[in-house]
């Protein structure tokens, strides 16, 4: 445990930022979920989860909770599985 002021508020933030990092970090994997039941069960709405998902996606990247790469990947294998199912 830390003895300095300052640590010891550095401590704090950190832990605020971590939870609310990992609720956000949460949201997208979520919204991904909820894209691949919709697709799984034919639903009818399977368009605007994907968007859902998207946004999701672009928001955790735009926080920088993951890489553009890793972003851009996830897009790329929801759209396609989007794609699959339109045929």
């Amino acid at each position: 445990m830390p003895v300095i002021k300052s640590a010891i508020e550095r401590m704090r933030t950190n832990e605020e930022a971590r939870k609310k990092n990992a609720s956000q970090k949460n949201e997208m994997r979520s919204a991904i979920k909820k894209f691949e039941k919709a697709e799984a069960s034919g639903a009818d709405d399977l368009d605007s989860a994907y968007r859902d998902a998207v946004a999701a996606i672009d928001h955790a990247k735009s926080k920088g909770l993951i890489k553009a790469n890793n972003a851009n990947r996830k897009k790329s294998h929801l759209a396609n599985r989007l794609a699959k199912n339109d045929n």
